[in-house]
């Protein structure tokens, strides 16, 4: 379609929207978990059993909440972007398997599943020009 022919040439402008409205959802949705503190953090932490993971639920709580804060930071600026990317993706397998664990079935897990793929894609991508990681 020749409307949209075009739209080729802003790839980086698109990477730059992707990551700047993916970053500040995740801020949004990781800060008040980082301020929650220590319950907020074993039970946002309890989910990794579903990953077979069962020690530490506070410490995986608390880095997850950090990866979601930080890491949603890091996107807007597109700094550590590769690492970050494959941060959240492990955040979004976990979420993903403690939905399916709870038998929230694919309602419940598709947000994270969604989010998952992008991540997986953008770690292959890169951040685009219009970042502190421009190549």
């Amino acid at each position: 379609m020749a409307l949209f022919a075009q739209l080729g040439k802003y790839r980086n402008t698109g990477l730059l929207f992707m990551r700047v409205g993916l970053g500040v959802m995740f801020v949004l949705h990781g800060y008040p978990k980082l301020l929650g503190g220590p319950e907020k953090w074993e039970a946002i932490g309890s989910a990794t059993k579903y990953a077979g993971i069962h020690f530490l639920p506070k410490a995986w709580g608390f880095l997850a909440a950090c990866t979601e804060t930080f890491g949603g930071f890091l996107l807007v600026l597109g700094l550590a972007f590769r690492p970050v990317c494959f941060l959240l993706l492990i955040n979004m397998i976990v979420a993903t398997l403690m939905h399916f664990g709870t038998g929230g079935g694919i309602e419940q897990a598709a947000h994270a599943i969604e989010d998952g793929v992008v991540f997986l894609g953008l770690l292959f991508i890169g951040p685009g020009s219009y970042s502190v990681d421009k190549k």
